[in-house]
């Protein structure tokens, strides 16, 4: 959704990423989730990733938190009633940002910002997704914090993982090493890595016992510029050699590994989707 969102609106990234893109250009976020849904998607994941009051407040916009969810979660409502079909997912994604472990808020800090969130969403989607886990507290702090929100809606986790080393998380702990977070999370996957890091994941992933998968992103890496405060997508580049083939190759590994949820993430467009999607049907897997 991010990605698509820069790329569609043409705009000058900003550390908002893809929150500014419902100020400034109303609608484009129901188009994206429209294209998904054409292409084959069955499930859209809310543009809600970065609605976080550390994010608002250090441009001033914290007095419109509850615009932005309402905002996101209307267009996606809007998208799926268009599709007459598909399933939403609140996204909760990382606290003050992404792929940076250490700036996890205090336990405590975490968990009240995570139940608020679940909550606001919990009662207009069918299941809350946290998003880019990057450690085993962040886990913690997530898992807690959705159930305390929203405990009666289902919650898929979702980690990221060193692109090199596809069992270890982001902050090098071992992915194996989540299982007994778990209680409570309904599916897990691993997301915004490199494909092939997933690949590693699969087997780890697939022995907490729960339906898995994952969703790759398309950089070429995580660059040092990326990791530091306020960064923006432009110190990120694509992998122009990841088409909709090659991305769908890896997801149909994934799938024979025994993976039941693949999409895609950053760099990851419709055309991506809809050739896993004909691919999927193509083998003769339902798409649900």
């Amino acid at each position: 959704m991010g990605q698509e969102l820069i790329h569609r609106a043409g705009d000058q990234p900003t550390p908002l990423w893809a929150t500014r893109v419902m100020i400034d250009h109303p609608g484009m976020v129901q188009a994206v989730h429209d294209d998904y849904f054409a292409a084959g998607a069955s499930l859209a994941t809310t543009n809600t990733y970065a609605l976080h009051h550390d994010r608002f407040l250090k441009f001033g916009l914290d007095h419109r938190f509850l615009d932005f969810y309402e905002a996101a979660l209307s267009e996606a409502e809007a998208a799926r009633a268009k599709a007459a079909r598909g399933l939403l997912a609140g996204s909760m994604g990382p606290l003050v940002a992404s792929y940076r472990p250490e700036t996890l808020p205090p336990h405590p800090e975490a968990v009240a910002k995570y139940a608020e969130v679940a909550a606001i969403m919990a009662p207009r989607v069918d299941l809350l997704i946290g998003e880019t886990v990057a450690s085993l507290d962040h886990a913690r702090s997530l898992i807690e914090g959705a159930k305390q929100g929203a405990p009666d809606t289902p919650l898929w986790l979702s980690v990221t993982v060193e692109d090199r080393d596809g069992t270890l998380l982001r902050s090098g702990e071992n992915l194996a090493d989540l299982a007994p977070l778990l209680k409570g999370v309904d599916a897990v996957l691993a997301n915004c890595s490199a494909p092939e890091a997933m690949d590693q994941a699969m087997p780890l992933l697939r022995s907490f016992g729960k339906p898995f998968g994952a969703y790759a992103n398309g950089f070429q890496q995580i660059t040092s510029d990326f990791l530091k405060d306020n960064a923006t997508v432009d110190a990120l580049s694509n992998r122009p050699e990841l088409t909709p083939e090659r991305y769908a190759d890896f997801a149909m590994g994934w799938v024979g590994q025994g993976a039941t949820l693949v999409g895609g993430c950053c760099e990851t467009g419709p055309a991506h989707i809809a050739e896993l999607a004909r691919r999927l049907r193509a083998a003769g897997h339902p798409i649900r």
